[in-house]
């Protein structure tokens, strides 16, 4: 226990390399030739996408709001609109919504079921 705490052993200190910035000559930089190249094409190091649809049903008739907006290649690209559902439409939707999440929360509450502890089974020949 005697080498607790640990300390550091000194070392030396290395001496610092010079990388001092050269000046550039400027009718020496327009005689060499210079290669550019698009970032944007090369690889795109930003890019992404969101999108947002909202189905609702306020007085008659059922109503669609989307919202999509992307940014690549260096562009940002937004749509949106608006417009009315047939009702049978926005029925179908709404039915096929519930039931993918009921079955999703049937999944979840399976999985859980699993931790708990078993309950023994009752035998009707205790009678």
């Amino acid at each position: 226990m005697t080498k607790y705490p640990v300390k550091a052993a000194a070392r030396k200190v290395r001496p610092v390399e010079s990388k001092a910035a050269e000046p550039i000559d400027a009718r020496a930089a327009e005689s060499k030739a210079v290669e550019v190249i698009d970032a944007r094409r090369a690889a795109p190091f930003f890019s992404f996408r969101y999108s947002y649809t909202e189905i609702s049903s306020q007085g008659g008739a059922p109503r669609v709001k989307s919202r999509k907006t992307s940014f690549e290649d260096g562009k940002l690209v937004s749509e949106s609109f608006e417009g009315e559902l047939d009702r049978d439409v926005y029925d179908r939707v709404f039915r096929n919504t519930a039931q993918f999440f009921m079955s999703q929360t049937a999944a979840l509450l399976n999985s859980l079921l699993e931790l708990l502890p078993s309950v023994p089974k009752s035998r009707s020949d205790r009678e």
